[in-house]
Order: C-alpha cells, then sequence, then structure tokens
C-alpha cells in the first residue's frame, strides 16, 4: 500500500493533470495545544539529560573570583571537578532542572506554538520573535527558583569528593542537601522576593530576547536548510539548526546570565551584593568587562547539543502530532506524504 501511495505522489506531481485532479502540498498546522505543551516536556528533558554537565562548568566559571580563580578555563575546570569529586560532581543539582525543566519547556513551547496561532501572519519572522518573547517572559516565573536552587547545588562542595557530598550530607555537612532543602532555607531565611525569586528580573530581562531570537533564528535557518519551506528539513537539519540557533541566542543574552549567576549565588559563604544593579557595578569595577564573559567557551560547548537534542525532540514530536491529526481528519496516506 505505502509502494502504490508513493506512486501516486509521482505521478500527481510529474504529470500534467487538469487543475481539479491535483493535489496540492498542503502545510498542516496543528489544531490541538496538547502536542505543543507535549513537544517542550519531552524536549526539554533531553537537552537537560545532554547538557547538565556542561551547565554545572559554566556556573563554576561564572562564580568564581577573577583575584582567587580556583579554574584556569573550561577543560581545566572539567578536569578538577572530575578529579577531585568524580563524574558524578559534574551532576550535581540535575535534580532541579530534570523535576521541572519539561514543565518550563512544556509553557514555553506551548505559550510559543499557541501565541503564534494568534498573528494575523504567524509565518512572518516578527510573529515568531513577540511569540518567543511572550513565552520567554511567562516562563521566567518558574525558570528564575529553578535555576537559583540548581546554582546554590551546584557550587557548594567544591573540591571535595563525591562521596563525602552524598555520605554526609544528611548530617548538614553541606548547606543545602537537595533543592527542596534550598528552596525551603532560602524562603525561610529572606522571604519569598529576596530568597526564593531571588534572580527573577535578569532571568526575565534574559529570558524575553533570548527566547525572541531563539525561536526565530531556528525559523531562519529551517527555512535556509529546507529550500524556502522550514517543514522540508531533514533530522540532520533539525540537529544543526537547532543547536547554532541556541548559540546566537546564548550570544545575545549572555552578559546578563553571567549577572544572574553572581547575584543568585551571592550569600552562600558572605554577601556581597545589595542588588543586581551593584553586582552589576561592583563585579566590573573590580574584575573588568571581561568578567561578563567568563564561561563563554563552556556555554557555546553546552549550547549546541543541548539545543540541537531539545529542538530535534520537538519537532519529531510535533511532526508526528501533525501526521497523526491528518490522518484523523481522514486524510488519506498520499496526502500525509505531500505534506
Amino acid at each position: 500500500m505505502r509502494d502504490m501511495d508513493m506512486a501516486l505522489v509521482y505521478l500527481l506531481r510529474e504529470h500534467d493533470l487538469p487543475a481539479e485532479f491535483r493535489i496540492q502540498p498542503v502545510k498542516i498546522e496543528i489544531k490541538d495545544p496538547v502536542w505543543d505543551f507535549a513537544a517542550g516536556c519531552f524536549g526539554g528533558s533531553a537537552g537537560v539529560l545532554v547538557g547538565h554537565p556542561f551547565d554545572t562548568v559554566k556556573i563554576r566559571l561564572q562564580t568564581q573570583h577573577a583575584l582567587h580563580p580556583v579554574y584556569s578555563g573550561t577543560w581545566d575546570c572539567f578536569k578538577q571537578i572530575i578529579q577531585k569529586e568524580s563524574i558524578m560532581g559534574l551532576y550535581k543539582g540535575m535534580s532541579s532542572p530534570l523535576a521541572s525543566v519539561a514543565f518550563i519547556n512544556a509553557i514555553g513551547f506551548g505559550i510559543y506554538g499557541n501565541m503564534i496561532r494568534c498573528f494575523d501572519d504567524p509565518d512572518s519572522l516578527r510573529s515568531h520573535f513577540l511569540a518567543g518573547m511572550a513565552a520567554g517572559a511567562v516562563q521566567s516565573a518558574i525558570l528564575s527558583p529553578m535555576e537559583l536552587t540548581k546554582t546554590r547545588m551546584q557550587i557548594q562542595g567544591q573540591g571535595k569528593p563525591a562521596w563525602f557530598y552524598y555520605r554526609y550530607a544528611w548530617k548538614r555537612q553541606a548547606v543545602y542537601r537537595n533543592p527542596v532543602d534550598c528552596a525551603i532555607k532560602l524562603t525561610r531565611a529572606d522571604g519569598l522576593r529576596r530568597g526564593f525569586f531571588k534572580g527573577f528580573w535578569p532571568t526575565l530581562l534574559r529570558e524575553t530576547p533570548g527566547c525572541g531570537v531563539y525561536f526565530t533564528a531556528y525559523e531562519v535557518m529551517c527555512r535556509a536548510l529546507g529550500g524556502g519551506n522550514s517543514d522540508k528539513v531533514g533530522p540532520l537539519g533539525v540537529l544543526l539548526a537547532g543547536g547554532l540557533s541556541g548559540m546566537v541566542s546564548w550570544t545575545v543574552t549572555y552578559p546578563i546570565d553571567v549577572v544572574k549567576s553572581r547575584y543568585q549565588a551571592d550569600g552562600v559563604t558572605a554577601r556581597t551584593y545589595t542588588g543586581v544593579m551593584h553586582c552589576i557595578f561592583y563585579s566590573y569595577r573590580t574584575e573588568g568587562a571581561r568578567m561578563f564573559w567568563r564561561g563563554y567557551v563552556a556555554t557555546m560547548i553546552r549550547a549546541f547539543p543541548v539545543n540541537a537534542a531539545t529542538l530535534a525532540v520537538a519537532t519529531w514530536f510535533l511532526r508526528v502530532a501533525r501526521k497523526k491529526d491528518r490522518r484523523a481528519e481522514g486524510s488519506s496516506d498520499f496526502e500525509v506524504l505531500l505534506a
């Protein structure tokens, strides 16, 4: 049956049939918004599993002091963590993003997909950018406390072997035993605004334009690789477009991400910054402009595989959903193939 359908597709495309007998390629739109949320859920989980070790290195490099650096660079940071803390040191704090990133990405992709269908010109790059900005703004409220607990877990216990960290954490040798314990202690100490939601504003400033650039860059690259039609891009093209769009997005927003990480890490041992603006000016005055790009190499190494995995899984999921929607409407197999 499949071979017959493929042959029929060939005949319909290659031969000059009367217009009433031709079947034109149809752009399939997903009508059920649940598919957008599900795609973000699966894509986000894939991204966390691929990229968390690189994220740990990024956080360590961003939060160390320039006058007393622990690591000389990205690869030195990798080597020291593995030597002193074992391979498990690279996965510190992963339970927090793994538990929440599926939900966060589900919200991000869901809002993006539903927002873009509200525009009169959903295929324009402007629509992709605005829908991405809306998704980034909304998910910041959840992303900020998640990244706060993740950052605190990643930087505590630096240099201690993994067996010490995991064996004695329950005896309160560590500042925070787990992400939930971290969130509770931060809220008790400083309240919701200055404790649990510490770093919300830099997160919002990073995510709002960052997600706009992210989705727009992905659409631009898919169109370029698909000959003007983003739906025609193959698996390798999706991986390439996803990885590069992530790198572009992180490059645009990286300085504010450094500020966010430093501000959220402040207070584990001693408190240095009185606010976000004080963190910016104090860091610049004491460490110079290079501070805003610390850990950039680790971030770029992380950005490509993480975003390639995230968008590849999400795109694959949505394409499967589109075919299911078309078949549910009664379309034949060759109509689905044409789309």
